[in-house]
C-alpha cells in the first residue's frame, strides 16, 4: 500500500501532523495525541468542526477524538480500584492526563501512523506506574483508532478510559442511533439512575448515558446529510453518549451556544465496573473503525 503523505503543521501552540491518504485527510495534535479532524474523499467532515476550539498547551481540545486516560470524566465517579492508582494530593483534572500529554511520532509505514506516550521511569506524575500507551491510526476506506496499554511494572494497575469522540451531524435533533435496542444505561443527566433502552435512540433533550455491553456495531444514522457512521469498536464493553444541549452549550467558551446542534458525542470506552485490570506484563488494545456510508 502507499505511504500516506505526512506533514507538519501549527495550529496556534500545537504542532500537528496532516495525512493524507486515497483522498482522505486526517489532522493529529501531538498533544495528546488527538485526531480532530477527518475528511473521507468527497464527502462531508465525519469530526465535528468545531470553530471555537482552543489550541493550547495543556488545554484539552473540544472537538475529534479526545483520549481519556488512566481514568475517564470526573475521577471521583470512577471506581475505587482506579481511584487508588492515583497517588497524589493535588486536584485530579476530569479524564486523565493522556489527553495533554505530549506523545512521540514513532513511525510511518504503509498507510499507518503509530504514536506512544512512554512512561518515565517511576511512571507519570501522580500516578506512578510503568503503563506505555500506543496510539496507531490506520487510513484506509475508514479511520482505524486503535489504543494500547501496555503494562511494563511488576504491580497490576487498573485504568478506565474511553476515546471521546465527536461527530459532525445536520442537526442532532434530527438523527438516530441504531444498535442501543434493550440495553441498559446508566443516565448521568438523571441522578445516574439506571434505565433500559427502547428502540432507537432520538435526542430531544441533554444527553449523558453510559451504556453497558454495548455491541461491536453502532450507526449513527443522518437522514438531512443521507449518510450513516458506522462504528465498529473492539476491546470495549461500554458506550458513552453525550450532547450538552443548550444551556450546557452556553457554559463552555470553546464551543458556540448553538454548537450542540452539530455535534455527537459517541464514546469508545471501559468504563465504570469495565473498567480494565492490567496484570504485570499484560496489554490491552480499545479502538474504533470510522466508515462514512450511504444510508
Amino acid at each position: 500500500m502507499p505511504t500516506p503523505h505526512l506533514e507538519t503543521v501549527k495550529m496556534d501552540e500545537l504542532d500537528c501532523w496532516r495525512i493524507r491518504h486515497n483522498g482522505a485527510e486526517v489532522l493529529v495534535a501531538q498533544q495528546g495525541a488527538h485526531v480532530f479532524s477527518y475528511q473521507p474523499a468527497d464527502a462531508k467532515p465525519v469530526i465535528w468542526p468545531n470553530d471555537k476550539a482552543v489550541f493550547k498547551q495543556g488545554k484539552g481540545i473540544r472537538t475529534g477524538v479526545p483520549v481519556c486516560w488512566p481514568w475517564f470524566g470526573v475521577f471521583e465517579r470512577n471506581p475505587q480500584s482506579v481511584k487508588a492508582m492515583r497517588q497524589s494530593d493535588q486536584p485530579a483534572g476530569a479524564h486523565g492526563f493522556a489527553r495533554t500529554a505530549i506523545w512521540t511520532l514513532v513511525g510511518v509505514q504503509d498507510n499507518r501512523v503509530e504514536l506512544a506516550l512512554i512512561a518515565p521511569a517511576g511512571g507519570f506524575p501522580g500516578w506512578p506506574h510503568q503503563v506505555d500507551l500506543n496510539m496507531s491510526l490506520l487510513l484506509d476506506e475508514q479511520l482505524h483508532i486503535r489504543l494500547t496499554s501496555h503494562n511494563r511494572g511488576t504491580d497490576t494497575v487498573t485504568i478506565s478510559q474511553a476515546l471521546h469522540s465527536y461527530f459532525a451531524v445536520s442537526d442532532v435533533r434530527n438523527v438516530q442511533v441504531e444498535g442501543l435496542d434493550g440495553l441498559d444505561y446508566i443516565d448521568t443527566a438523571d441522578g445516574w439512575a439506571t434505565k433500559k433502552q427502547s428502540g432507537l435512540l432520538h435526542f430531544t433533550a441533554e444527553t449523558d448515558r453510559i451504556y453497558l455491553d454495548t455491541p461491536a456495531q453502532l450507526n449513527i444514522v443522518d437522514k438531512d446529510w443521507q449518510r450513516r457512521i458506522q462504528l465498529t469498536s473492539e476491546g470495549s464493553k461500554s458506550t458513552v453518549i453525550w450532547n450538552p444541549w443548550t444551556e450546557r452549550a452556553k457554559a463552555f467558551d470553546d464551543m458556540a451556544d448553538d454548537g450542540w446542534q452539530g455535534m455527537l458525542c459517541i464514546e469508545t470506552a471501559n468504563v465504570l465496573d469495565d473498567a480494565v485490570v492490567l496484570a504485570p506484563g499484560a496489554s490491552h488494545t480499545m479502538g474504533v473503525s470510522i466508515a462514512n456510508l450511504p444510508v
